[in-house]
């Protein structure tokens, strides 16, 4: 009987190798088919971007997709609602800078043979209720603003400079000090002389016709209204444009970054597995 149980052996083994190849190829097709796909078109996954990744990228892309569209709509409406004004740079006898950036502008002029003036004017900084309008009313707009005139006067040949601080209203010029100051400041906290409104009515009235008589007067205070407010939307617009392009070049820079990632992945034959 041996002679005959020997060679049913060898069907039997022979059976059992090609039922274990065959059990290997089919597990090696079920692990390719649970292998997720990838399509050049919308790539959900790739080899180095796990499903948490692709999804903190897809909030950010909305976050700042949607603050894109609000700051060209907040543009556009802006410009839209009144049209920018192009800056002066003369107000009779002064040249006006506008120091595009900055919270300030500048007037300058001589007067006479030997005195520069020179004026810094500051954005709107504070305001009370118009005089025609309540409590309620001085909330929607209906104010008048406040801005701070700084005038140093100068003469040729003198170390001191004199130094009104003025109120600038829509209305009107006030001066609120005036003091005597170095040229080169060397003193640290300089006496600021008596506030303009403690002081004898003639003494006043003086300090104002002083100033007037150099063309600081009503007139010079609305026209730096006039011209704050057309500066203070044109910084504003100026500012959206800047967080604008930041924002743009943020998204091209990674836009650019996945792109080359993708070439990378694509040029090392990376992706030949997945896209059978």
């Amino acid at each position: 009987m041996a002679p005959l149980i020997r060679p049913l052996r060898k069907p039997l083994l022979s059976l059992s190798s090609s039922s274990s190849s065959s059990s290997k190829i089919l597990a090696s097709q079920l692990e390719e088919q649970q292998r997720p796909r990838i399509s050049l078109l919308n790539p959900k996954f790739s080899s180095a971007q796990s499903p948490r990744t692709y999804i903190s990228e897809m909030r950010r892309s909305t976050f700042e997709g949607n603050l894109l569209r609000l700051l060209r709509n907040e543009i556009r409406y802006e410009l839209d609602r009144s049209p920018l004004n192009q800056p002066v740079t003369k107000f009779e006898s002064f040249s006006v800078d506008d120091r595009p950036g900055e919270k300030w502008i500048s007037l300058t002029r001589k007067f006479g043979d030997k005195e520069d003036i020179k004026i810094e004017a500051t954005m709107p900084d504070g305001a009370l209720p118009g005089p025609d309008s309540g409590a309620v009313d001085a909330a929607e707009g209906d104010v008048n603003l406040h801005i701070t005139l700084i005038v140093n006067i100068s003469k040729e040949g003198s170390d001191n400079v004199l130094e009104f601080l003025c109120s600038a209203w829509s209305d009107g010029l006030e001066v609120e000090k005036l003091s005597i100051r170095k040229c080169d400041n060397v003193l640290d906290k300089p006496y600021g002389g008596p506030e303009c409104k403690d002081l004898d009515d003639q003494l006043d009235d003086a300090i104002l016709e002083f100033l007037e008589e150099r063309g600081i007067n009503d007139e010079l205070a609305a026209f730096v209204h006039a011209y704050v407010k057309n500066k203070e939307k044109t910084e504003f617009i100026r500012w959206m444009e800047t967080v604008k392009s930041f924002i743009e070049r943020k998204v091209a820079c990674r836009i650019q970054s996945v792109y080359l990632r993708r070439s990378t992945e694509l040029s090392d034959g990376k992706l030949n597995n997945w896209l059978r």
